[in-house]
């Protein structure tokens, strides 16, 4: 299989041995069609010159890469709406190889719909299409606006019927890869911990800081602790910034780089709503939107407490867990001020700012919305002609408006010239709410017909080029 001299392979999970992982199958799918490629995200790891056949024979027959073994599901506990499950692992999915991108950063190609595995708990193992498509528009609209996250690499349609609860069936079917940083989540420690075995723990710690954290110092667990603890609390400060409620904040779900993934029940908030959920069986709110902070804290006590047999005393992880909420405080001004294009100017004006913010989303809630306030505004002061004379400008005016601009006036801006590019022209911002989202899959499901989705991925992309955020 041809690929560039920028593929390097290094598949380093395998480094751990059986105790970890197993040796899986993909499913002999009877369909391979290939819907979606990522040629950008390929190009950073030396599979872009793969003809759509090689595309298809890597990532929908699974032929490994050269270099790469065979796939392997991974072994994970984790809690699932904080009840303890240690019947987990890869259920529908595997890590099929691992790889250095140009700077060296070690990235993973994982599977989701691959078939199943000996953690598929009566599964069938697929992934249906539409989750697929879902999938690949959030990790779009995540990455354009400077959130950590895993990116859908291929979608492969394959030709399956599959029965489902909670979507018309039969559905049609697909196996997705996504390339992320690491799939090494929160609940691989806790298996180790919960089978006792603390030489699983301590090769765990090794693997992980030696890799994702190579600041930290061999076996020193509160430094990896806090180090998982600041990048996770620089997620969550992008999700909320963002306006996405990621919706099934397991345990399972979270992993050591801070690096979102997974992206089931999803959704972006269409106004300032604190308790808006995204999954349907989220009955109590436990992930909500505004809950999401103390979510992602309440998962880092869980590794804490998975770390705390190979940590010399509980004083040090104490210690680590307690930087949560100044980091989060500190990455969520920071950004906001990202997405309003404007440049600190110390903790206190950022915080007046932050806080002006929140306060003109809540007072304008529906008539405002979430994204729009931000692409109004999008390089400070230097946008308000553009923002008055917009389709909200009624809306700017009254006392919150005039905390925010007072606010938003003693910030300079950032990278001004980004103004210049077309889509500040027009009049609304992508945006990537419900009604859109079933608008697209609705085009696929009723005609095949995928322009919808492709022209959405052209738009973001454009966005994502515009706002030059940087995750």
């Amino acid at each position: 299989m041809p690929v560039s001299p920028a593929y390097r392979p290094e598949p380093r999970f395998i480094d751990l041995g059986p105790d970890y992982s197993d040796e899986v199958k993909s499913a002999d799918f009877p369909q391979t069609t290939l819907r979606f490629r990522n040629d950008r995200a390929a190009a950073e790891v030396g599979l872009e010159g793969l003809t759509d056949a090689e595309w298809i024979a890597a990532f929908g027959r699974f032929q490994p890469l050269p270099g790469q073994p065979g796939p392997i599901a991974m072994r994970y506990h984790g809690h699932q709406f904080r009840q303890y499950n240690p019947d987990l692992g890869d259920g529908r999915g595997f890590l099929a190889a691992q790889m250095r991108d140009a700077n060296g950063r070690l990235l993973d190609l994982g599977t989701k719909g691959s078939g199943q595995t000996p953690w598929s708990r009566n599964g069938d193992g697929r992934l249906t299409l539409k989750g697929g498509v879902r999938e690949i528009l959030a990790a779009a609209m995540l990455e354009a606006l400077g959130v950590p996250t895993s990116r859908a690499f291929s979608l492969i349609e394959t030709g399956e019927a599959l029965e489902r609860g909670d979507e018309p069936s039969p559905t049609r079917s697909a196996v997705l890869v996504r390339l992320s940083h690491s799939h090494v989540r929160f609940g691989t420690f806790q298996r180790a911990a919960y089978l006792g075995r603390t030489d699983q723990t301590e090769a765990l710690l090794e693997h992980v800081r030696s890799l994702y954290h190579p600041q930290v110092a061999p076996g020193d667990a509160p430094g990896l602790l806090r180090a998982v603890v600041q990048a996770s609390a620089r997620l969550t400060a992008r999700w909320i910034a963002a306006g996405f409620v990621h919706g099934v904040l397991n345990t399972d779900n979270l992993n050591v780089t801070g690096e979102s993934f997974d992206y089931g029940p999803w959704r972006f908030l269409p106004h300032y709503d604190p308790a808006f959920t995204a999954a349907y069986f989220d009955q109590t709110g436990l992930y909500a939107f505004a809950r999401q902070p103390e979510a992602v804290f309440w998962n880092l006590t869980q590794l804490a407490g998975a770390l705390k047999p190979v940590a010399d005393g509980p004083e040090g992880l104490t210690e680590a867990l307690n930087s949560f909420g100044p980091a989060y405080i500190r990455e969520l001004r920071a950004a906001f001020l990202m997405r309003l294009g404007v440049l600190s100017l110390g903790e206190a004006a950022d915080q007046r700012l932050l806080d002006a913010t929140l306060a003109l989303l809540r007072e304008n809630g529906e008539a405002m919305r979430w994204e729009p306030l931000f692409f109004d505004w999008f390089g400070g002061f230097a946008s308000s002609a553009r923002a008055l004379s917009g389709p909200r400008g009624k809306l700017y005016q009254g006392e919150a408006f005039d905390a925010f601009r007072f606010a938003l006036m003693e910030h300079e801006p950032d990278r001004i010239e980004r103004l210049e590019h077309p889509i500040f022209a027009a009049r609304e911002p992508e945006e990537m709410l419900i009604d859109e989202v079933e608008t697209i899959w609705s085009a696929i499901a009723a005609d095949d017909n995928w322009s919808p989705l492709n022209a959405k991925l052209a738009r973001l992309e454009a966005a994502r080029t515009a706002w030059g955020f940087r995750a």
